[in-house]
């Protein structure tokens, strides 16, 4: 992974990488939870169909199923 994209903002990523074919998985935790903050750049990788962007949230919040 470069290691300017670590921690990136998601949408600022996305235009460095500019046109190449980009496949993005976002993390999420198990159960009721929500993403706060920003989406930043966790990994990247080449694959054979182009890169595999993995973003999270900068923090995740519980939500009360109340």
């Amino acid at each position: 992974m470069d290691p300017q994209l670590a921690l990136m903002p998601e949408v600022q990523a996305r235009r460095l990488l500019g046109d190449r074919c980009l496949r993005t998985h976002v993390v999420r935790p198990f159960g009721a939870w929500v993403g706060v903050g920003r989406l930043r750049v966790i990994n990247v990788r080449a694959t054979e169909g182009g890169l595999e962007l993995l973003a999270g949230y900068e923090r995740y919040d519980r939500v009360d199923a109340t």
